[in-house]
Formats: structure tokens, C-alpha cells, sequence
């Protein structure tokens, strides 16, 4: 049976000389991944749809033995062309994506980190880049994953807790308000680093060139 939802890829791998395998972010669905066949061939109707971080309405048909589904129809509405302009936009979004992909479950749906990533690509470009896009997203994305850093057991100076705090409740749109030093940034950085190690035993790699700096 077909089922319809919308999507991002987070990351395209070959299969063969003429096929692909996509794993999305879906809003409905979760993560899930999908062999689109033939998308590698000239003619393909999925040429110009696939690439990273594309948002998408999507047809596809389940499986009934494994979690690779069959890709059917893709309609692009928005390829996130902006993204590409810096290299930063680039690495942060790939770094994003990492950390969904490490600490979500297949195929298990999560609503709100779909809208978490989708506003967090479709706003990078509309600021100079910046670890706190990162930091923020960290810390949202940690929430709804049912590990929210509590500022007040960090050990944090209190400078620090009040820039943790901006990063955790600011709209993504509202960050360029938040006014901290570089040493603020690199603290609170180190600090969302060992909690995400500690809680969910992985800190993908490409934090330092998303952040910017090695924290």
C-alpha cells in the first residue's frame, strides 16, 4: 500500500550503478529510509529531487520484511539552495542531521523534531553563521528527546546559565538577539558536549566545524 508524507533527506548512499538509498526525516513516518531505483539513471524522474537536506512530499510503498521501503514519487518544495552559499550552513546542517540520525529510533515518529529541524534549515541562511544556531538546536532537539539540560545543576556561572537559557527558549528567528562572549559560547558548548555524551553516549562527529571552533 502507498503512503504519502513530507520529508527532508538527511543522507543519499548508492545501492547500485542506477539506484539510491535516501534516509529521510519525516513528519509523520520519523526516520525512515527508501531505495528510490533507477534514480541514478539520466531520464530518472527523480533527477534534480534528491539531494541533502531537500524538503519534499513523498510517495512511497512499505515493505513487508525489512525497514527499506520503495520510493515512488518525490515532489520537491524546497531544495534549501541558500544552504549552499557557506560552507558553514553546510556543516551545521550535516551535523544536525548526524544527531537526529544517531538518537532517534527508526521509523518512530516525532513530530516536533521534524518542525525542530525543518525551521532550523529554513532559518540558517537568514543570519550570519554562528555557533548559537548550533548550541540552540542541541538544546531543543535534547528536550524533545526527553533529556532537557536543567541550567541550574549545570555548575554554569551564572553568565553562563543565562546564555544556556536564551539558546534553550528563544524562537530560532530571535537568536541574533542573544549578546555573550566568545568564552560564554565555548562554555556552554563544553557543557552541551558532556551532557550529550553522558545521556546518549554518542556526540556525533562535525561539532567543531558546525560550532566553528573546537570546544
Amino acid at each position: 500500500m502507498e503512503e504519502r508524507d513530507s520529508g527532508i533527506v538527511l543522507r543519499v548512499r548508492p545501492l547500485t550503478e542506477s539506484s539510491l538509498i535516501i534516509l529521510w526525516l519525516t513528519q509523520s513516518g520519523g526516520r525512515i529510509s527508501t531505495v528510490a531505483k533507477g534514480a541514478r539513471r539520466p531520464k530518472s524522474s527523480f533527477q534534480g529531487k534528491l539531494d541533502l537536506y531537500y524538503e519534499v512530499d513523498i510517495t512511497y510503498v512499505r515493505s513487508r520484511r525489512s525497514t527499506l521501503h520503495t520510493l515512488r514519487e518525490v515532489a520537491l518544495k524546497n531544495p534549501h539552495s541558500a544552504l549552499r552559499r557557506e560552507l558553514i550552513w553546510l556543516h551545521q546542517a550535516a551535523y544536525a542531521a548526524r544527531l537526529i540520525e544517531h538518537h532517534t529510533e527508526e521509523e518512530t515518529p516525532i513530530s516536533t523534531l521534524f518542525d525542530l529541524f525543518t525551521d532550523f534549515i529554513r532559518q540558517l541562511p537568514s543570519q550570519p553563521p554562528s555557533a548559537r544556531s548550533i548550541l540552540a538546536f542541541e538544546l531543543k532537539a535534547l528536550k524533545i528527546l526527553g533529556w532537557p539540560p536543567d541550567s541550574d545543576q549545570s555548575k554554569l556561572a551564572r553568565v553562563d546559565q543565562d546564555l544556556l537559557l536564551s539558546l534553550a527558549q528563544l524562537p530560532t528567528e530571535h537568536l541574533h538577539s542573544i549578546v555573550a562572549t566568545p568564552a560564554s559560547y565555548q562554555n556552554v558548548a563544553r557543557y552541551i558536549g558532556r551532557f550529550i555524551t553522558y545521556h546518549l553516549e554518542h556526540l556525533p562527529k562535525g561539532r567543531p566545524a558546525a560550532l566553528g571552533f573546537d570546544p
